[in-house]
């Protein structure tokens, strides 16, 4: 079983990643609930399903709706969840009680060329000499998972979420942050097989 990740974060809240390396008959199960031509992004889409299955067996999948942001979510909010896709790899954050928030990014090159999109200078001094690629892979996933808690779309990574520190390394550890300047927020992040894993949920 590729259950690669998987942490119960408390009493109601549960996270795990899936290493997709199963043909798409595995999933036969889930109900895809919109075309998706591309088949391995129609494979990420029925592993992330999948797992919120694999965390919580009660999950009531056929009642997932898109929001026009595209986040899936419950109209009885009987969970709050959050999924994201990378490679071969599916992340789900699931909460029973609190808004969520998780994403899964590759670290790769690219990024540096976009810095200035998502970054302030002030966040750049943040990382360290040596590690640029690496820390801003994880800053640019810290954001994605706020904008995922967030939900309902219309937020600027430049100028609504601000980074104010992180505690730990560039292994696992915590990135403190201020949303709109005025909501702080604790992100999470581990990072494990060039993946970063982040994940956020609502302090209250």
């Amino acid at each position: 079983m590729p259950l690669v990740y998987q942490q119960n974060i408390n009493a109601v809240t549960k996270i795990g990643v899936w290493h997709i390396t199963e043909a798409e008959l595995f999933f036969a199960d889930i109900p895809l609930q919109k075309t998706i031509t591309h088949p391995h992004k129609r494979l990420q889409h029925l592993a992330g399903r999948f797992l919120l299955k694999e965390l919580y067996t009660d999950f009531p999948l056929e009642l997932i709706k898109i929001a026009d942001t595209r986040k899936p979510f419950l109209e009885n909010e009987a969970y709050h969840f959050s999924i994201s896709h990378c490679r071969d790899y599916a992340a789900v954050l699931i909460s029973k009680e609190k808004r969520v928030g998780v994403d899964i990014e590759l670290v790769n090159d690219k990024i540096e060329r976009i810095l200035h999109k998502f970054l302030t200078d002030e966040e750049c001094f943040l990382m360290p000499r040596g590690a640029i690629q690496k820390t801003a892979t994880l800053f640019w996933s810290v954001k994605e998972s706020i904008y995922k808690w967030q939900g309902t779309g219309g937020t600027d990574f430049r100028e609504d979420i601000r980074i104010e520190k992180y505690t730990g390394n560039l292994e696992a550890g915590i990135v403190y942050c201020l949303f709109q300047n005025e909501i702080p927020l604790r992100v999470h992040y581990l990072f494990f097989n060039g993946n970063f894993l982040t994940w956020v949920l609502s302090d209250h």
